[in-house]
């Protein structure tokens, strides 16, 4: 019966994109493109929900009773809470609206879906889950409120989702103002943390700051992973041997570039392939070390790399 289904929701499915002539070949790509799907939002479902608990975590048990405060639109809820005892669950979603609406418009439309219903959970979170408050140690509360909380937003990222939409504003300003993002929310920050020590005290300002470092750093690990990866274009004559040693010593892929000749401080050059590969920050030494052994005058460029998918990106067991 749910054999039957699960083929009549295949069919109806390509019905519905237009597809004319259905043949079993349409039917079985559909199928693993609809359980391709399935399992990553189940994963994005799985990593937003853990988000929110984090987050929930880092505020009731940490932040809430010390009146310490975060950067962004968390910052900006926590603030307006701590000054007019408004329940935070309240403030969140009602912070967040003009944000999911940016998103809307400014990313897509299943992003902000998405980010609705994180923030919703979080609010119902903190309005209904009991969290213990752990500690009243400034200092405690402060890293450890920050780590629960950058936590949260990093997972929730991870999940395709966010639970602050400071980044969302930066994004939308940066296009309109013709400034960075990075410049954005330093300036949105600037003002949270000079309001908190106008209202709150320079103290709990300060304290707050270090929240926000704290918030900041967790987001970075877990956003941009446990590796740092490094991307590597190399330009050498000795091309083949390089290749070789990247595969056999380091265990990376590589891609290689057919490149043209150009004219360099010796002169015109003959036609060089052009070698790229990812490794971790770990190797940079290591891949530095054999390449002087193979080709000391190759030239090499290296740049930090966000994020990556696919290939020998995980390290293949050497013998």
């Amino acid at each position: 019966m749910i054999k039957k289904l699960w083929r009549q929701f295949i069919l109806w499915n390509l019905r519905f994109q237009g597809e004319a002539n259905i043949s079993r070949y349409k039917i079985v790509r559909t199928k693993k493109n609809i359980i391709v799907s399935l399992k990553n939002e189940f994963k994005n479902f799985f990593l937003i929900t853990i988000g929110i608990f984090s987050a929930g975590f880092g505020f009731k048990g940490f932040l809430l009773t010390n009146k310490f405060i975060d950067g962004g639109a968390t910052g900006i809820s926590l603030l307006i809470s701590a000054l007019s005892d408004i329940p935070l669950y309240y403030l969140i979603p009602l912070i967040n609206l003009p944000f999911v609406i940016m998103a809307y418009k400014t990313v897509s439309r299943n992003f902000a879906i998405k980010t609705a219903l994180a923030i919703l959970g979080l609010s119902l979170c903190l309005a209904y889950v009991k969290f213990p408050n752990v500690t009243n140690d400034n200092i405690l509360v402060a890293v450890f409120g920050g780590f629960f909380l950058g936590a949260g937003i990093g997972l929730s990222i991870r999940g395709g989702a966010v639970i602050d939409g400071t980044e969302v504003l930066a994004i939308y300003l940066s296009k309109k103002l013709g400034t960075t993002i990075g410049d954005i929310i330093i300036i949105i920050n600037v003002i949270i943390f000079s309001t908190a020590a106008y209202f709150l005290g320079i103290e709990v300002a300060l304290y707050s700051m270090i929240t926000y470092l704290a918030a900041s750093k967790t987001l970075d690990f877990l956003v941009e992973g446990i590796e740092e990866y490094i991307g590597v274009t190399i330009v050498s004559s000795r091309c083949e041997e390089i290749k070789e040693m990247i595969y056999t010593k380091l265990g990376r892929g590589v891609t290689v570039y057919n490149g043209k000749k150009g004219f360099g401080k010796r002169g015109l050059k003959e036609d060089n392939d052009i070698i790229f590969t990812v490794i971790t920050r770990l190797e940079v030494s290591k891949l530095n070390t054999e390449l002087e052994k193979i080709a000391p005058n190759a030239f090499v460029v290296m740049h930090s790399v966000k994020d990556t998918k696919g290939g020998m990106i995980k390290k293949r067991p050497l013998h």
